[in-house]
């Protein structure tokens, strides 16, 4: 054996003696006998980590938060912003700084540029490790590669070449993630040297997921996560390597579940599922899931500390780790901020020509923003920053290209469209005035509801439209709608097309939306179904087949209701995502292999402007029309 590789070990003083104080410079407590406790160096770890930014390079303007007790709007977010956090953490001893994935696709900076702005402004910050979500597939493995090469480029600013992590995912040679004759682009882990210490970052993203609800190659192969990851740990612990993090994209119930079935990992930083981890009721936020960090126990009963921070570039995370000398976690700290601008506008009344009282956001004089600042500076849930200098340069010689597009308006909307996947789910639409309690009512994502309206206005043929929850990304606030707005509510580039189904194969294609995250041993409540000229009844507490009841169909001409029949043939239109059997459509799939469709080549984007600009100002539907009519949870419980 290679004097200077250590045997694999597992985490019992007895099994470690062996390496012992030879290569790791450890020393055995108590009399120096061969079956004393073996110590290690402790260590603290800092890691600093976003997750799920989707493209979302500019700040959400106008956000209203509670700052020192009062309804504040301000400027949420923005990938400059983190790059001043985090270059202000330079100086943070054993830092790591992660990205969780699904780095790109969700706003006109993907689609024009196709990952090029991200990574420029990812290398802006230079991150340790990435992992892939399931959205880095949304085009292919031929545009995630490009997007890596950019990541990678000198020229783009790549000069720390952050490496990409995923222990499950395995492209085919040939293919642009593993090229012939060249390195490939993933590797299972990566290992940094943190106070003289090796520190494993593991990689591990979402495989059902990305297969049904991507477009990655089918020759590209996602193993199952828990024994890939095991692998990929068991492979670092044959080096030596004492302390495991986890890069994940799985969730943050998955990395709890995957926590537990795991040995030797000490944290997971996650991403995909959007979790706000903390306690934000101070600002006005009720979004926070659990606490930063939730700490639970791996298989060998082990801490393990959890963080994922949010979504768009709105939070950071920055989590604090200490090692004792035993080599297990002794204490994990840290926290998630919102990071905000100090642009800081309040509510004032005034009175306007004719004698009314009109309420409009006045930033503040500069003395009271001053003051705000400095209270704000020890704020545990907000983190005040300026936009990085160099960091803004980049982004303006690419939003000097899409601004012209993105400020064309196409239309108003007279209130908010609330969003969120499933009724009774999670809300969406935090900051979203009008929408605080939309996820506690049966009518569910107005936002997905409106979508399919487009949808059905766009197709001559169609008698009813189909969306899925997850292709609609965003919350629509009231007011003015631009071009920005459409493309970022509909981020990819899928079109439209035209199916002819019996009205028993519609029924079944309702089910199996539902199922996808009521049964699936991985949950996705992206494909639970919405719809426009067709509604129902649901109730999830029962099995599938018997959830969706009293299934309806509106007449186009005449306005009116009628059951369904499961004989008569109807035409639905739908994105041919969806229509492919993606997100679990299973009963759509064979019918759409079968060329049982119409491609109407329209982008399901522009058919949402069209019907903006068709309608001037859009609104929530009747109540009558709406997919969800009444709704039971999984609990048994009737929204109302």
């Amino acid at each position: 054996m290679n004097a200077l590789t250590p045997p694999a070990f597992t985490r019992h003083p007895l099994s470690l003696a062996l390496w012992g104080a030879l290569s790791l410079g450890l020393t055995a407590c108590g009399g120096g006998g061969d079956d004393a406790p073996l110590t290690f160096k402790p260590i603290e770890l800092n890691i600093a980590h976003l997750n799920d930014h989707h493209s979302q390079l500019e700040p959400f303007a106008n956000t209203e938060l509670s700052l020192d007790g009062v309804p504040t709007q301000v400027d949420l977010g923005g990938f400059t912003r983190q790059t001043t956090v985090f270059k202000s953490l330079a100086a943070t001893p054993n830092l790591l700084k992660l990205h969780a994935g699904d780095a790109i696709t969700g706003s006109l900076y993907y689609t024009f540029f196709k990952g090029k702005a991200d990574a420029q402004l990812m290398n802006s910050i230079c991150f340790d490790a990435f992992t892939p979500g399931n959205h880095e597939f949304d085009d292919g493995d031929g545009v995630l590669k490009g997007f890596l090469d950019a990541l990678a480029d000198p020229a783009n600013g790549g000069a720390c070449k952050t490496p990409t992590v995923s222990a499950n995912i395995v492209p085919q040679a040939g293919t642009p993630l593993a090229p012939a004759g060249a390195a490939g682009y993933l590797q299972p882990s990566v290992i940094k040297k943190i106070d003289g210490v090796d520190v494993g970052i593991v990689g591990v993203s979402t495989g059902v997921k990305t297969v049904s609800s991507s477009r990655p190659l089918a020759t590209t192969q996602f193993l199952d996560e828990v024994p890939a990851t095991q692998k990929a740990i068991d492979a670092l612990k044959a080096r030596g390597v004492r302390h495991i993090v986890l890069l994940s994209h799985l969730g943050f119930d998955g990395d709890k579940a995957l926590a537990a079935q795991l040995t030797d990992v000490d944290v997971i930083i996650g991403g995909d599922s959007h979790t706000l981890l903390g306690d934000f009721k101070s600002v006005g936020l009720s979004t926070g899931t659990g606490a930063y960090p939730t700490v639970v126990k791996n298989k060998s009963g082990e801490t393990v500390c959890i963080g994922q921070a949010w979504e768009y570039a709105k939070a950071y995370g920055l989590m604090n780790v200490k090692f004792n000398e035993s080599g297990s976690v002794s204490q994990c700290g840290g926290k998630a901020q919102l990071v905000i601008g100090d642009n800081y506008k309040r509510s004032v009344i005034t009175t306007d020509t004719t004698g009314k009282q009109v309420t409009t956001w006045q930033p503040l004089a500069d003395a009271e923003r001053q003051a705000l600042t400095a209270k704000l500076a020890s704020h545990p849930a907000v983190k005040v920053a300026a936009p990085d200098a160099a960091a803004a340069q980049t982004l303006s010689t690419y939003a000097s290209q899409v601004t012209a597009q993105k400020a064309i308006t196409i239309g108003t909307a007279s209130e908010a469209l609330c969003l969120m996947r499933v009724p009774g789910g999670n809300n969406r639409s935090t900051g979203t005035a009008g929408c605080e309690a939309a996820n506690t009512l049966a009518r569910g994502s107005d936002a997905a509801q409106v979508v399919a309206e487009a949808f059905l206005r766009a197709s001559k043929r169609a008698d009813f439209a189909l969306q899925n929850a997850g292709g609609v990304r965003t919350p629509i606030a009231a007011g003015t709608l631009s071009m920005n707005t459409a493309f970022t509510l509909l981020p990819f580039t899928n079109v439209l097309v035209e199916m002819d189904l019996k009205g028993s194969e519609v029924v079944a294609a309702l089910e199996d939306g539902a199922s996808s995250h009521l049964d699936a041993a991985v949950p996705s409540d992206g494909a639970h179904p919405y719809a426009a000229g067709l509604r129902w009844d649901l109730d999830m507490s029962k099995a599938k087949g018997q959830r969706c009841s009293n299934v309806q169909v509106k007449n186009k001409t005449t306005g009116a209701w009628t059951a369904i029949d499961p004989a008569k043939t109807y035409v639905l239109v739908t994105n041919d995502f969806v229509a492919a059997g993606g997100d679990g459509y299973n009963t759509l799939k064979p019918i759409y292999a079968a060329g049982r469709y119409v491609n109407t080549y329209l982008l399901y984007t522009q058919s949402f402007v069209d019907y903006v600009i068709a309608k001037g100002t859009i609104s929530r539907p009747a109540a009558g029309d709406y997919a969800h009519q009444k709704v039971t949870t999984k609990a048994g419980v009737a929204l109302p």
